[in-house]
């Protein structure tokens, strides 16, 4: 257990310094966003190389934030999200969850929907596609 605790502590050694090396000003930009920390910084700047690169939609799309139709003929069914990085996923779930306590734009945005009256988890859901779309916003034009 104590040689991969090593490796383990090894690995995000290496990631750090990566990242002060080549992605510095972009990990403190993406860090001013609150809910968005250094672990959940790095871990985007690692799976996501084309944040700040593409358009809202193909960034969500890639993270697999879009809400996709099952349509067929005459019957429209719902909108579920899927596919997708499942790594980047769910560390926007967990910004996304500490967003709507301590972000002020995310937490009126999640408030308004639950008054609009939808699910916790679809409102949540909501403010992680936000929250992706303002960390694109902020990595492509290099300003908090």
């Amino acid at each position: 257990m104590d040689a991969i605790a090593a490796q383990l502590h090894g690995v995000d050694g290496q990631l750090k310094v990566h990242i002060q090396a080549h992605h510095a000003d972009l990990a403190k930009l993406l860090t001013s966003v609150k809910g968005v920390g250094p672990t959940k910084a790095s871990t985007l700047l690692a799976q996501l190389p084309e944040l700040g690169k593409l358009n809202r939609k193909q960034i969500t799309a890639l993270v697999g934030l879009a809400p996709m139709n099952r349509d067929s003929g005459t019957l429209r069914g719902q909108r579920h999200i899927f596919g997708g990085r499942a790594d980047v996923r769910s560390v926007l779930y967990v910004a996304a969850l500490v967003g709507t306590r301590f972000n002020p734009a995310l937490k009126a945005f999640y408030a308004s929907l639950l008054t609009a009256g939808k699910l916790k988890k679809v409102a949540l859901v909501a403010c992680m596609h936000k929250l992706l779309v303002i960390l694109n916003a902020i990595a492509r034009s290099q300003s908090p």
